[in-house]
């Protein structure tokens, strides 16, 4: 449903590169996640492929349409949802809803049962204008705005960004039983722990795709073994791992540390008793699973 091949995009007369020769595909009824921070490409992809921006080169399909020659019938079969708020602040929720439903030349009735479970949770609010909703609500209404057409294929860019949590987990409950419907999902967030509601996904940074698979491939590509360090000191702990001659890599995660070794064996006993002569006398060091972030991370080092 999704095909692109060596997209490469730079601003200011080449000086600044966004894209640098990006291929990947997506199949129909996917859910496929764009996964990386702010300024990595992400938002420049998605206008390329809604046909809002072109390339300086390269090729893209969306729903075996060239994005160049038939961006018409291209706009006319996605939904996108720009990581924006960019509905009518002034309208209420159902103008906003039929107007969108009117460009698209079908109604809220006809679709209705595409967006029910997403629409019935702001209906009771329809009277109030969108620029007086809840952050939840305004992303529930943009949703629902995207689907009111019945899109084949769905871009969503960065939708759960300034969020509260229970309003992500219920976006993403969303967008599983749209998966259902046979849509077509791309969606993209600067949250690793997303990552792994997704079918697959591309880690991405500075423009570049570092990593395709399935998050748990990813994960299992990992290499070596991966720990958890944890003191009272943090950071003057943060200082000793890094300082220690066979440490490879290691980051703050929450209250511990992320270690990795350039040799595998008996380090994390060496490092425990290096730790000890440090005056760190409550040190505790456990293995652990990599998470997405530990992984991306990894691959930005290499």
């Amino acid at each position: 449903m999704i095909t692109v091949t060596n997209i490469k995009k730079t601003y200011n007369k080449g000086q600044v590169t966004a894209l640098k020769d990006i291929s990947f595909s997506a199949d129909k009824g996917e859910l496929f996640g764009l996964i990386g921070p702010d300024g990595a490409g992400k938002t420049t992809l998605f206008r390329i492929l809604t046909t809002l921006l072109l390339p300086d080169q390269g090729e893209a399909n969306v729903n075996n349409y060239d994005i160049q020659k038939d961006y018409q019938q291209i706009r006319n079969c996605v939904g996108y949802m720009p990581g924006r708020f960019s509905l009518y602040q002034d309208l209420t929720v159902e103008e906003n809803l039929n107007f969108f439903a009117t460009v698209f030349g079908t109604t809220i009735k006809e679709n209705y049962d595409l967006i029910k479970d997403i629409y019935q949770q702001i209906e009771p609010f329809k009277d109030r204008r969108a620029g007086k909703l809840s952050g939840g609500m305004k992303q529930k209404l943009a949703l629902s705005c995207a689907l009111i057409h019945k899109p084949s294929v769905l871009f969503l860019d960065e939708p759960t960004t300034g969020v509260d949590v229970v309003s992500r987990k219920e976006f993403w409950a969303m967008l599983k039983k749209l998966k259902q419907e046979g849509i077509t999902i791309l969606v993209s967030t600067p949250y690793m722990d997303e990552a792994n509601l997704c079918d697959r996904i591309a880690l991405i940074q500075k423009g570049e795709i570092l990593s395709i698979d399935k998050p748990a491939g990813i994960v299992k590509a990992f290499p070596g073994d991966l720990y958890a360090v944890r003191a009272s000191s943090t950071h003057r702990l943060l200082q000793n791992v890094r300082n220690y001659p066979n440490t490879a890599t290691c980051f703050a995660f929450g209250d511990a540390l992320h270690v990795t070794f350039k040799t595998p064996g008996s380090e994390p006993t060496a490092l425990l008793d290096h730790l000890h002569k440090k005056d760190h006398p409550d040190v505790a060091i456990e293995k652990i699973s990599p998470t997405i972030e530990d992984c991306f991370i990894h691959l930005l080092k290499n």
